[in-house]
């Protein structure tokens, strides 16, 4: 996301809307963690982490050579003297648009996890652990590397990455999904049944136990997904992750061609789950990183006059995922999403409600990378163990985008927020109605939600295209949201 919004793209297009491991030191600091209440357990859910490991790239051949438990030490040293102009020299070749998450940064954000989600009994992984424009950085250092050097370095900061998070909750369990930028050979490229997917499913099942552990092995090595029972207390609950890059609208193989059997072989395999979870009465959670529906942004700041003619920007490639997903809303007690960098709320809303087919609570998290002008943030998230609600979450951001001296403080309470009990189908649907009805945006719960969208962003840029955002929340194909954002 640009910081900055180009008037110009998006004007007309917002006026016909508006109209119509111990390798892995945790230093402490004294913060006050979030308590769980009587009837709550604590989670931590995280996304869009982005680790910028070329941030010295004179330290790049080190990190290469050495074992990732090495790493830690490697980054804690003092940089190249030249490392500045190595990495603004190294972003410019890769076209990057800007910084992501630092050693510094990260390090800052494990201490304030280890203090504000101490209590958590899991943590929630929502994709994109590694940095932007990754191949192209690392083959500006390492231009006679082969593939399988290229594969071992993403696995390894894969590795780095979910260890610092393992190491800063001890023995807490961590279900990780993969981003679209986590892959062997580049951006939304991905091949099934690779190696990549079957040398790194080692490190998102490693917290996995048993025959549930193999299958897990056996469906990620197949295309990214898996399926895990969130540790007790909460009771009789699955969590299904997927990859849903295979979905998306930019996904190609890593030798540059489409296909679409990976993301069939895929919701197949989501629709056996869930069929075979509501047999057995079991509540679902479902986590993936690319959300369904509109990219609203996309679609205002490109300047698409979607009343006059013209499709909208969409995230996936079919809409398979939300109707699937909207069918089984007697069972998915929550479906979590990352991507967009920004902290959001939807409901995915099924064609015709009934006892089986009911509205879907979905939480956005927000990313821990910088890179889009937000400073980085995680949510610690309250969980009724019992009906596997998300009862209440609280986001934890940062004072800078640095990670030197910087302060994590609350950002704001969803319950106290928006005066809603839980973020349940029912809230989100009440608070949606209102902004809705709230096309200027001046109700509190709309300057609420604006504020907190993107945090430490200053410039409330989201008020400049409300109506149609609010449009995406919950119509997730081109022709219902046309109808809503254009009022035909």
């Amino acid at each position: 996301m640009e910081s900055v919004w180009k008037a110009g793209k998006w004007c007309a297009y917002v006026s016909a809307c508006v109209l119509g491991l111990s390798a892995f030191a945790v230093r402490i600091p004294a913060q006050p963690a979030v308590q769980e209440s009587a009837n709550s357990i604590q989670a931590l859910f995280v996304s869009d982490i982005h680790f910028e490991p070329f941030r010295d790239p004179g330290a790049a051949a080190q990190l290469a050579a050495a074992p990732v438990g090495d790493w830690n030490t490697i980054l804690a040293a003092p940089t190249s003297a030249d490392a500045e102009a190595q990495f603004t020299m190294l972003e410019q070749t890769c076209h990057a648009k800007g910084e992501d998450t630092t050693d510094a940064l990260y390090q800052s954000t494990l201490h304030a996890i280890h203090t504000r989600a101490a209590h958590a009994k899991f943590v929630i992984l929502s994709g994109d652990l590694i940095a932007h424009s990754f191949s192209c950085k690392y083959a500006t250092l390492f231009p006679k590397a082969a593939p399988a050097e290229y594969r071992a370095f993403v696995e390894k900061t894969i590795s780095y990455v979910m260890g610092g998070l393992r190491t800063a909750l001890p023995g807490v369990p961590v279900y990780a999904a993969l981003g679209n930028n986590d892959s062997d050979c580049g951006d939304y490229q991905l091949d099934a049944h690779g190696a990549f997917l079957a040398e790194s499913g080692e490190l998102f099942a490693a917290d996995l136990h048993g025959a549930e552990r193999l299958r897990a092995l056996q469906t990620f090595a197949a295309g990214g997904y898996y399926s895990a029972s969130l540790p007790a207390p909460v009771e009789h609950t699955r969590l299904l992750v997927l990859d849903d890059v295979f979905m998306s609208e930019r996904y190609q193989t890593c030798g540059g061609n489409e296909d679409r059997a990976p993301a069939a072989a895929q919701i197949a395999w989501l629709e056996r789950q869930l069929n075979e979870a509501r047999a057995k009465h079991e509540k679902v959670w479902v986590v993936t990183h690319i959300p369904p529906g509109v990219n609203a942004y996309a679609t205002a700041t490109k300047g698409k006059d979607i009343c006059v003619k013209g499709k909208p920007t969409m995230f996936l490639s079919s809409e398979a995922l939300p109707d699937l997903l909207a069918g089984y809303g007697d069972v998915i007690q929550l479906a979590i999403f990352a991507h967009t960098h920004m902290d959001e709320m939807r409901l995915l809303i099924p064609a015709n409600e009934s006892a089986a087919h009911r509205p879907v609570a979905v939480k956005v998290v927000a990313s821990i990378s910088p890179i889009d002008g937000n400073n980085p943030s995680f949510t610690v998230a309250m969980i009724d163990p019992a009906h596997a609600i998300l009862a209440d979450y609280r986001v934890i951001a940062a004072s800078n985008q640095t990670g030197i001296d910087t302060v994590w403080t609350e950002e704001y309470d969803f319950a106290k927020t928006y005066h809603e009990p839980a973020f349940t189908r029912a809230a989100l649907g009440s608070l949606i109605r209102g902004f809705k009805n709230d096309p200027g945006a001046t109700s509190g719960a709309s300057q609420s939600y604006i504020e907190n969208y993107g945090t430490g962003m200053g410039a409330r840029e989201l008020s400049l295209f409300w109506h149609p955002y609010v449009c995406s929340l919950t119509n997730d194909d081109a022709d219902a949201y046309r109808e809503c954002v254009c009022g035909k």
